[in-house]
């Protein structure tokens, strides 16, 4: 029994003195200047955003939603979570919070976006810019993939020459009309379209050669540019990098998203397809929602926001 308490008394002995010794260590390692204070906050504030940007990029992402394209699948001022790992992690693309871009690998994912599903990608700019003037997400709903032909004809979309059913909270809005304007506006530039009589047109996959001439060479500028080549004519010759060629040959697969709302969304009809490679998820649910905006459009205060939270919205899941 002596024994056992002998050793007893020496374990917690070395406990104490161990305590002991972290203690003192930890006061040691206490910022004591005004300098030593400020380097320990700037090390604990970078490490957070690091982390935020590890599990962003590979994981999970949140996304408000900005606009009403997508009602009301979802609606303004829902927060989605979004599931990035489906379609491939990234390194980060953005610094947290001040939404600066940065150069980012994608890497392989479960699968590659399909009909019907929710998409939320890097925007890729105006049908006639090389590159998006801002870096923003975007988000609508993929109707078509790689190698599809779509078409729309009074309102019904049409990939393959079957149907694609309307999703269960999409509509569309007749007080809206078509005006003469619209087919200056559409993608691709010259054909006509408009948001309601659209195609056929195919969504190009990697390998596609498209033929080109003087007549419609200028559908393709703005689409072989945003893949990193140069297209002009020089006299009477179409000239690709260089070099005098009547075909392009495509680089990477595609997809065409259109919004739910599908007279009040600016989409793939205006500005054209969307990489793959800019897919960056799919959102899961609504964790929080709230009308963001009054009936004139302008943004509302917080304490108009809290008091119309839409308690029936939040945890939601996204389909």
């Amino acid at each position: 029994m002596a024994d056992g308490s002998s050793k007893l008394k020496e374990y917690w002995g070395k406990y104490s003195q161990w305590k002991q010794a972290r203690k003192a260590k930890q006061e040691a390692n206490k910022p004591q200047t005004i300098q030593e204070h400020i380097w320990s906050w700037t090390k604990t504030i970078v490490g957070a955003i690091l982390v935020v940007m590890v599990i962003n990029g590979i994981l999970v992402a949140s996304f408000v939603v900005p606009t009403g394209s997508m009602e009301n699948t979802v609606m303004t001022g829902d927060f989605l979570f979004v599931n990035k790992f489906v379609y491939g992690p990234s390194t980060p693309q953005v610094v947290p919070f001040l939404n600066i871009p940065l150069p980012f690998y994608k890497f392989p994912g479960i699968k590659d976006p399909k009909r019907g599903d929710v998409i939320v990608f890097i925007y890729p700019g105006e049908r006639d810019e090389v590159e998006a003037r801002e870096f923003q997400y975007y988000l609508k709903r993929c109707v078509a993939v790689a190698g599809d032909e779509l078409r729309i004809e009074g309102h019904k979309v049409y990939v393959n020459n079957q149907e694609f059913s309307l999703p269960a909270e999409a509509h569309y809005d007749p007080s809206v009309p078509e005006t003469p304007a619209e087919k200056w506006l559409t993608f691709p530039a010259g054909r006509g379209y408009t948001r309601n009589n659209y195609g056929p047109i195919r969504i190009p996959k990697k390998g596609d050669n498209i033929t080109l001439d003087t007549q419609n060479w200028r559908e393709w500028e703005y689409f072989i540019k945003k893949e990193g080549h140069n297209i002009e004519m020089q006299g009477d010759k179409l000239v690709i990098d260089g070099k005098a060629s009547n075909t392009y040959t495509v680089k990477r697969d595609y997809c065409f998203g259109i919004g739910d709302n599908r007279d009040h969304s600016l989409d793939s009809r205006y500005w054209g397809f969307v990489p793959y490679d800019n897919v960056v998820g799919t959102p899961i649910m609504v964790y929080w929602s709230w009308e963001s905006r009054d009936e004139y459009g302008n943004e509302m205060g917080l304490f108009d926001k809290i008091a119309k939270i839409r308690w029936g919205r939040i945890f939601n899941f996204v389909d």
